[in-house]
């Protein structure tokens, strides 16, 4: 298949259609391979306004909405980032393109393994990977400028918000199935908070299993 070819057709028809323009966020876009992140047996919908599974009821975000969430976290080379929900390992592989280092927790081992993998293919190292119930939140080795949930949540823990740096960014998928509001919130330097509804979706819950550490 040529690849490169689907992956600029999905950047001009599905991410800039929805308003995602930064010139940083279409560059990383264009360099992660996603194709090497999805099921081998699925590569051929690896570009496709489509949530592809990935095993124990758990699926890809859309490529714009990865897109989107990218842009709205507005990731900055020195930024440490918290990702809660590393899945396939793709959405791990843009947030540690753009920022210092991220700090990503599944609740499935084989998840975090697979993304080791799909990882070290792209070269990329400044990722520690966890396997452990984050859902309430990761405070060690926080705080962190930049936390996304990667899966959705009832009500967002207090926890987090007390993780997230003055200037810092925190994405939150809010609600229950089918009907969940992507919020951002971002904590001035004066250490207020504010937050913003972005779009609605449909994303499966986190869960909660017992906790322990892979890191490379």
């Amino acid at each position: 298949m040529h690849f490169d070819s689907l992956r600029q057709t999905m950047i001009d028809t599905q991410i800039r259609t929805w308003d995602v323009l930064d010139p940083e966020v279409l560059q990383v876009l264009q360099r992660v391979k996603r194709e090497q992140f999805v099921p081998t047996q699925l590569q051929g919908l690896a570009f496709a306004d489509f949530e592809i599974p990935l095993g124990h009821g758990e699926r890809m975000w859309t490529p714009k909405m990865e897109a989107r969430v990218l842009q709205e976290l507005e990731i900055r080379p020195q930024d440490q980032i918290l990702e809660v929900g590393t899945g396939s390992g793709y959405f791990t592989a843009l947030l540690a393109s753009m920022g210092k280092l991220v700090h990503s927790v599944d609740d499935r081992a084989d998840f975090i393994h697979a993304a080791e993998g799909r990882l070290q293919l792209q070269g990329i190292t400044n990722v520690h990977l966890y396997v452990g119930d984050a859902a309430g939140g990761w405070p060690v080795p926080g705080p962190y400028d930049v936390i996304v949930l990667t899966g959705s949540l009832p009500q967002l823990p207090r926890a987090f918000l007390e993780q997230l740096k003055p200037g810092g960014r925190l994405l939150a998928i809010l609600g229950e199935s089918p009907l969940c509001e992507v919020r951002r919130y971002r904590r001035t330097a004066e250490g207020s908070l504010g937050s913003r509804d972005l779009f609605e979706t449909d994303i499966p819950a986190l869960r909660h299993p017992v906790s322990k550490k892979f890191q490379f």
